[in-house]
C-alpha cells in the first residue's frame, strides 16, 4: 500500500482530500441549519417567530428575510443565505422564506450526491442548467395579466398577504396595496415605479380595520401649539422651509458678557426684531401653512417665533425630517425653500384643507384638497399594539413588491406548491434524456424542488407523503395548476382557488438559491487571516 504523499506506481500518488471534504461538511451543516430555522414559517399555516432582540425589544413576524436579518450568525456560509434572503426581499420583496428554504433542500441533495463521489463542479454545472430549464418551464405555464385588471392584482396580493400575521385582514389591505401602486405608476413609464412614493403612517390604537388609504396627505405630527397657534386652515398655501425661524447663532461657542439691564433689552429687542422681520417675509408671500424642516444646529423655532407665527394666523408643523422633503414636495407639488428671501408665492403648495385630527391616542395633520397632486400615496395604518402595527407595516410592504412585481413582469402562475411540483416532474422527465452524471444531478435538483409542497403540507399539519404524492400523480396527468389546498386539505386546482403569485417572485427564488448553491459547493477551504 502506498504511503500518503508517497508515489508507488508511476503516475499514483495517493492525496489526502478529508480536509476539503470537512470544510465542505460543515458549510453545508451551517446553512441547512439556517434553512431549518425558518422552515416551519413557510406558508399559509406556518408558525411565526418571536425575535428577542439585546435591548429587550420583541418583534413577532414570519417573514424570512426579518427573521435572519435579525439572527445573530457567525458562520461564514450562513450568511451566505441571510444576504440570499435580503436579495430576495430586493429583487421580489416576497417568497424570502422559500428561497431559503428551497436553498436548503439543494444544499442536502448536493451533499448526497457528494459523499457518492460526484465532483462539485459537475453539480454545480448541472444545477445552473436545471435552474435555467425551471425558469423556462414556469415561464411557458404563466398567464399574461392586464394593469388594468383590478382583480387579478387584488388576488396576487391577498396570496402574499395569507402567510402574515394579520391575513385576516387581507381583504382590507390587499386592495389599498393595488390601488397605491396604481396611483403612483406612471402608466408611460411603468418601469420607474418606486415604492418610496409609496408613505406609510402608523399610529397605535384602534384595529387593523381602521386603517385606510388617505386621498391627500398625513403628517404624523401635532400642530405647534406653543401660542394657541390654529390647528385648521381652509384654502391653504404650504410653505415648506429648510431654515430655522430663531435668532442666528455662531458656528463657534460664544459668551456675551451683559453688565446692565439696557444691553439686555437690545439684544432682545434686536431678536424680536429679526424675528418679526423674517415672519413679515413669510407673510408676505401668503403662506399660511408652514412645514419647518428639523434641525440639529439650533432650535428651528422658538417660542418668540410662535408667538408671532400665531398671531398672523399662520399654522406651525415642525420637525419634517430631511428623508420626507423630497415626498412632500412631490406630493404637495411646492419647492423646499432654503433662505427666507426666496419665499415667493409660486414656490408654495395650495391644497382646500389642512386640519389637526385626533387618531388613536395621538394627532396627526391631514393635507386634503390638494391641488396638481403629484403621484404619490399615504396609507395610514392603525393596530392595537407596537407589534401587530410592525407587523402589518412589513405585510403591506411585501404586498406592494407584490403587484410592483407584477409590473415589472406582467405574468401571474399558480400558488400552492403548484410551480414547484411542476417543474420537478418536467425536469425528471428531461432528466430521463440525458447521459450519465447529468441525468442525476438535474433529478436531485428535481427532488429538491418537492421540498416546498412537503413543507407545506407538514406546516398545515397534513399527511406530507400522501399529499406530495397526490400532487405528483396530478401534475403527471397533465394537471399542471394542482397545489395544495390549505384550507381544505386536500389538492385542487390553484387557479379555481384564486391563489395566484407573480413569475418574478419564483423564479427570482430558484435562480437566487441555485447561485448561493453554486457558490457554497465552489469552496473547499477556508483561509483565515489577521
Amino acid at each position: 500500500m502506498a504511503v500518503p504523499g508517497t508515489t508507488g506506481r508511476k503516475g499514483e500518488t495517493y492525496k489526502d482530500d478529508s480536509r476539503k471534504r470537512d470544510v465542505r461538511t460543515g458549510n453545508i451543516a451551517a446553512a441547512k441549519a439556517v434553512a431549518d430555522a425558518v422552515r416551519t414559517s413557510l406558508g399559509p399555516r406556518g408558525m411565526d417567530k418571536m425575535v428577542s432582540q439585546p435591548g429587550g425589544e420583541v418583534i413577532i413576524t414570519n417573514d424570512g428575510a426579518t427573521i435572519l436579518n435579525k439572527m445573530t450568525v457567525l458562520q461564514p456560509a450562513a450568511k451566505m443565505l441571510v444576504e440570499l434572503a435580503k436579495s430576495q426581499d430586493v429583487v421580489a420583496g416576497d417568497g424570502t422564506t422559500s428561497v431559503v428554504v428551497i436553498c436548503g433542500a439543494l444544499l442536502s441533495e448536493s451533499m448526497k450526491l457528494l459523499e457518492k463521489g460526484v465532483h462539485p463542479t459537475l453539480i454545480s454545472d448541472a444545477f445552473t442548467t436545471a435552474a435555467n430549464k425551471a425558469v423556462e418551464v414556469l415561464t411557458k405555464g404563466a398567464i399574461a395579466v392586464d394593469l388594468a385588471d383590478r382583480e387579478a392584482l387584488i388576488k396576487a396580493a391577498s396570496t402574499s398577504l395569507s402567510s402574515k400575521v394579520v391575513s385576516q385582514y387581507s381583504s382590507l389591505l390587499s386592495p389599498m396595496a393595488v390601488d397605491c401602486i396604481l396611483q403612483v405608476m406612471d402608466p408611460q413609464r411603468p418601469e420607474l415605479l418606486d415604492l418610496r412614493d409609496v408613505k406609510v403612517v402608523t399610529k397605535l390604537g384602534g384595529t387593523v380595520d381602521d386603517s385606510e388609504l388617505v386621498p391627500g396627505m398625513v403628517f404624523d405630527h401635532r400642530a405647534a401649539k406653543a401660542a394657541n397657534g390654529p390647528t385648521r386652515i381652509e384654502n391653504a398655501k404650504i410653505g415648506l422651509v429648510q431654515f430655522c425661524i430663531s435668532p442666528p447663532k455662531t458656528d463657534l461657542e460664544n459668551n456675551v458678557i451683559i453688565s446692565d439691564y439696557a444691553q439686555m433689552d437690545r439684544i432682545l429687542k434686536e431678536e424680536r426684531n429679526y424675528i418679526l422681520s423674517m415672519i413679515k417675509k413669510i407673510r408676505a408671500s401668503g403662506c399660511n401653512v408652514l412645514l419647518v424642516q428639523k434641525s440639529i444646529l439650533r432650535d428651528a423655532t422658538t417660542d418668540l417665533s410662535l408667538h408671532y407665527l400665531a398671531k398672523a394666523k399662520i399654522m406651525v408643523i415642525r420637525d419634517i425630517e430631511r428623508d420626507d422633503i423630497d415626498f412632500i414636495s412631490k406630493t404637495l407639488h411646492c419647492m423646499p425653500i432654503s433662505h427666507v428671501d426666496h419665499m415667493r408665492p409660486e414656490k408654495l403648495g395650495h391644497a382646500s384643507m389642512v386640519e389637526e385630527k385626533q387618531v388613536g391616542k395621538g394627532k396627526v395633520v391631514q393635507v386634503s384638497g390638494i391641488q396638481t397632486k403629484g403621484r404619490t400615496a399615504t396609507v395610514l395604518l392603525r393596530g392595537s399594539n407596537k407589534l401587530v402595527l410592525e407587523e402589518a407595516d412589513r405585510s403591506l410592504h411585501d404586498a406592494l413588491c407584490v403587484v410592483r412585481c407584477l409590473v415589472h413582469k406582467r405574468f401571474l402562475i399558480a400558488g400552492g406548491a403548484a410551480p414547484e411540483v411542476e417543474v420537478a416532474t418536467q425536469l425528471g422527465r428531461i432528466a430521463k434524456t440525458l447521459p450519465g452524471m447529468s441525468s442525476y444531478c438535474m433529478r436531485s435538483f428535481a427532488d429538491a424542488l418537492e421540498v416546498v409542497p412537503y413543507t407545506l403540507a407538514e406546516n398545515a399539519g397534513l399527511n406530507p407523503v400522501a399529499i406530495v404524492t397526490e400532487l405528483r400523480n396530478r401534475h403527471a396527468q397533465g394537471e399542471t395548476h394542482a397545489g395544495i389546498n390549505v384550507r381544505r386539505g386536500a389538492v385542487s386546482n390553484m387557479l379555481d382557488e384564486s391563489v395566484v403569485q407573480p413569475l418574478l417572485v419564483t423564479t427570482s427564488a430558484i435562480t437566487l438559491a441555485t447561485e448561493c448553491v453554486r457558490m457554497i459547493l465552489k469552496i473547499d477551504d477556508i483561509v483565515p487571516t489577521r
